[in-house]
């Protein structure tokens, strides 16, 4: 194909991207995942990270949609607040349980755009953090322990099952372990405040991450993006 074809043909392309990423939320959203993804960009002969904010959500009747995606430079506050007011412009509504990982920043934009929403942290990296501070052999002993938090019938067990995993890691000498899960639990229980039926997927961002995982396979090929519409 000729230059000026591919050039049309990206007009094209980039006009459709920009009326989907532009389009009206319509219905409520009770849960919504929110995440990021890192890719290469090259840029004036260097190549640089960008990250690419996204957001997925699930609708009144039980569907899960994908509401958005915007690139910024960086996983801060700053990101998330744009990325956030955004999608409530766009009329994102309805909104109880965000769910995330703790992104510098993410927690505290949440409550100022949407403050009736609780905040859940993913007990996946929760559970990440804690490993990075316990010896591998050690791992599958401490991955039990913290399991048996999250496996409790109520937010009351779960606390008292905190206490005492907190206590057995001191015991071990795990004291950083011990630490991040004293001051981190809470934020992992949030979930508890919601339809039992429903805590096995909203204690999670497992479904954004299968959607994250298949970015990161498509793109694989491409190494870095020549532009920042390129994305």
């Amino acid at each position: 194909m000729s230059p000026s074809t591919v050039s049309d043909l990206n007009k094209k392309i980039y006009a459709t991207i920009e009326a989907w990423r532009n389009r009206p939320i319509e219905g409520e959203h009770p849960y919504v995942y929110l995440d990021g993804i890192v890719m290469k960009r090259s840029w004036a002969s260097e190549v640089r990270n960008v990250s690419l904010l996204v957001a997925i959500a699930v609708n009144a009747e039980g569907y899960r949609e994908i509401l958005g995606i915007v690139e910024g430079a960086k996983e801060d506050k700053a990101g998330w607040s744009g990325f956030l007011k955004h999608l409530k412009e766009r009329g994102l509504k309805g909104v109880r349980l965000i769910i995330s990982d703790a992104c510098m920043g993410l927690a505290e934009s949440a409550a100022e755009f949407f403050p009736d929403a609780a905040w859940q942290r993913c007990t996946v990296h929760f559970y990440r953090n804690v490993f990075s501070h316990v010896p591998r052999p050690k791992m599958r002993e401490v991955a039990a322990m913290l399991k048996a938090i999250h496996a409790a019938e109520d937010v009351q067990a779960a606390r008292e099952k905190a206490r005492q995993v907190v206590a057995k890691l001191r015991d071990h000498r795990l004291t950083k372990a011990a630490a991040l899960v004293e001051g981190g639990i809470e934020e992992t229980l949030a979930y508890y405040g919601f339809p039992e039926e429903h805590w096995r997927r909203i204690r999670t961002n497992n479904p954004l991450e299968r959607i994250l995982r298949e970015i990161r396979r498509r793109t694989r090929v491409v190494g870095a993006f020549p532009t920042a519409r390129a994305p």
